[in-house]
């Protein structure tokens, strides 16, 4: 009989989207309601919980054998489950060897270590590739483009860790990469004086759960200034692409990157 569990409930979209990529979905008894990836998870699985509220009578009512959770934001909700006798698997994703190193457990719970490690070996060709592109730019024109990436307009939030390592290997330098090393928005919350002293050359917006506008932040008072406005680089990449720390955010987020730093789109 296997010792691997068989009912697995997964509270965020990443590890729903790796199961789904290792061809073991059928594990799956449950999902976050914000659940992207893949988009027939969202008809296929019941949702037992949101992000950081929900009924644990839901989870426990599927019976799970393993809930895979993410961060410190589902820490209250992995002690409610531990304390009911479920196994809690707690993931925390930062960077992009965080991610690559996530797709390798979760293959390890469910015995596709092969699978897993081939899903691995595709993003870091990828992203190999991405950077001897990114090197030939680089050589071309002499310098990296300086991008401002907005996590959220209200209050202002960049450097997450994971965008800013993707905008360096796509060839960009991350206005501020020194605030990526901290996993707290609130330590990362540029003023808009500070955005503005940076001189972006680029301007990527992401805002969670809502449309980038990027004409607001055109009109935001002294932006006009900022090389990226004057020139009419302001872009988004959707959140669900490039928020998640997830396979998609290589596989989907760094193209897109790549295509918007591209020296001949200016």
């Amino acid at each position: 009989m296997s010792r691997l569990p068989q009912r697995i409930v997964c509270l965020t979209t990443e590890t729903v989207e790796v199961l789904y990529a290792l061809g073991e979905q059928d594990r799956i008894v449950g999902i976050s309601g914000y659940t992207v990836r893949p988009p027939q998870a969202r008809k296929e699985k019941p949702k037992v919980f949101a992000f950081t509220t929900g009924d644990i009578a839901k989870i426990l009512a599927v019976e799970p054998d393993l809930v895979l959770t993410f961060s410190d934001l589902q820490a209250d909700i992995a002690r409610d489950l531990i304390k009911a006798g479920i196994p809690v698997y707690a993931l925390n994703m930062r960077s992009v060897d965080d991610i690559l190193a996530m797709i390798e457990t979760v293959g390890r719970l469910v015995g596709a270590e092969e699978r897993a490690q081939a899903l691995v070996a595709g993003l870091e060709a990828q992203i190999a590739a991405a950077r001897a592109i990114a090197a030939e730019r680089i050589a071309r024109s002499g310098r990296r483009p300086r991008v401002y990436f907005e996590e959220w307009d209200d209050p202002l939030i960049s450097g997450l860790r994971w965008v800013s390592e993707l905008i360096g290997i796509a060839g960009g330098e991350d206005v501020f990469a020194t605030r990526a090393g901290s996993p707290l928005a609130a330590d990362r919350r540029p003023t808009p004086a500070e955005v503005i002293a940076a001189a972006p050359d680029i301007i990527i917006g992401s805002w969670c759960g809502k449309h980038f506008r990027p004409e607001r932040v055109a009109t935001r008072p002294g932006w006009q200034s900022i090389p990226a406005v004057k020139r009419g680089r302001l872009h988004e990449i959707k959140s669900a692409i490039i928020l998640t720390p997830g396979p998609v955010a290589i596989s989907e987020g760094l193209p897109l990157l790549l295509d918007l730093l591209d020296p001949d789109r200016a």
